[in-house]
């Protein structure tokens, strides 16, 4: 029954948020954070694997919205900074508790104080939290990509059949580790290579796609440069390490798995503006969890 009954309130909430006419007035007007998703999931075109961790991480998912937050991911910094502006529905690209499908069986095993005390800010305040992680990487085009490129101001420079290769004006690796850093608000930015090679012909993924999808970006096209978010330091690292003293690339930057997309959300959020209209929407950016050193 209470199976019978979540799939009843999302389908009402569904329609009530895209101001179904046989509902009645106050229906329309109490959009839902269920009801929102499956308007997210209509457009985006998006048909998602089978288990998708897009799912409701945390809250009740028929709660009436008043504000959206988009982020990054849901840190209780950005939980905190988004229940001040009144935010109560978050949508977050990356993982709540700690996990790629958010699991909490072996940390409430641990009866963890860190799990426990996001999970009471979260409930005191009544948020409701939804991840928009495998939807956005499979829209086409791929919205976190177009939202990293265009914070970059690559657009004109991006050419290849996967979009990941850019011919830029020379410069050397030093300069354009700084660009890059700056245009997507990183702070601990790593370099590996001479900085002061020169580079034009540019490789870029984000986040942490592995080893492969790296790998394959460096082996797929003559490049001088590679730009990540992270990878293994046993696995990509290595392997670059070893290329550069092959002299068969010049150098790779590594901005950090946060900096690398956070642009992308911030395309999410422009998006999401175009055919929500019934609530506000805050993008909420995550800071950078690294600092350099003095």
């Amino acid at each position: 029954m209470a199976r019978v009954a979540s799939k009843i309130w999302l389908s009402f909430g569904y329609l009530a948020a895209i101001g179904f006419p046989g509902l009645p007035a106050f229906a329309q007007s109490q959009v839902t954070a269920a009801g929102i998703a499956a308007r997210i999931a209509q457009h985006s075109g998006v048909v998602l694997p089978n288990p998708t961790v897009d799912t409701f991480k945390s809250g009740d998912p028929n709660t009436p919205v008043r504000r959206i937050a988009v982020t990054m991911m849901a840190t209780l910094d950005v939980l905190k900074r988004a229940a001040a502006n009144g935010d109560n529905f978050i949508i977050t690209h990356e993982p709540t508790f700690y996990s790629h499908r958010d699991t909490l069986a072996i940390l409430e095993s641990e009866n963890d104080q860190v799990l426990a005390a996001k999970r009471k800010f979260i409930a005191d305040h009544g948020l409701v939290i939804w991840r928009f992680h495998d939807t956005p990487h499979r829209m086409q085009p791929e919205i976190i990509t177009k939202g990293v490129i265009h914070a970059l101001g690559w657009e004109s420079k991006q050419h290849g059949p996967s979009g990941q290769l850019f011919d830029l004006p020379p410069t050397t690796l030093g300069a354009l580790a700084s660009t890059v850093s700056k245009r997507l608000g990183a702070n601990a930015t790593r370099i590996m290579g001479d900085p002061n090679a020169r580079v034009s012909k540019i490789g870029l993924t984000e986040g942490f796609p592995g080893f492969v999808a790296n790998r394959h970006v460096f082996q797929s096209y003559d490049l001088d440069v590679l730009v990540i978010g992270e990878d293994h330091e046993w696995e990509m690292i290595e392997y670059a390490k070893d290329a550069i003293e092959e002299g068969r690339l010049k150098g790779m930057i590594v901005v950090g798995h946060i900096a690398s997309e956070q642009a992308g959300m911030e395309e999410v959020t422009r998006w999401l503006k175009t055919f929500i209209t019934e609530v506000p929407i805050d993008f909420v950016p995550t800071r950078e969890p690294f600092r350099p050193l003095k």
